[in-house]
């Protein structure tokens, strides 16, 4: 089971830390990942993970901005937001999976919003 929090109400150019907790061993050997569904937008990759070797990977919409990080003894993966904008708000999504983008393991989600 993973759990997301953190989310909430945020001016543009604020911060927010996102956090995906686990139950039991689901990130051994699997790829977490950050994605999001925006209002009236598909579902998009935001940023992941590896949990063995801890190697990341972002979308080009959140490079620079988004940190994605681990933290082994407390089986949770964080998500680190900077100089948020308006257009991140939506709804963020925890997953894990064999591969990133092979997903078969989802949070309820935690929704982010913006206000310019």
């Amino acid at each position: 089971q993973l759990v997301e929090s953190g989310g909430g109400l945020v001016q543009a150019g604020g911060s927010l830390r996102l956090s995906c907790a686990a139950s039991g061993r689901i990130f051994s050997s699997r790829s977490i990942g950050w994605l999001r569904q925006g209002p009236g937008k598909d579902r998009e990759f935001v940023a992941n993970i590896r949990w063995g070797a801890g190697t990341t990977y972002y979308s080009g919409a959140v490079k620079g901005r988004f940190t994605i990080s681990r933290d082994t003894g407390k089986k949770t993966v964080y998500l680190l937001m900077d100089n948020l904008k308006p257009a991140d708000t939506a709804v963020y999504y925890c997953a894990a999976g064999a591969q990133i983008g092979e997903y078969d393991l989802w949070g309820q989600g935690t929704q982010v919003t913006v206000s310019s």
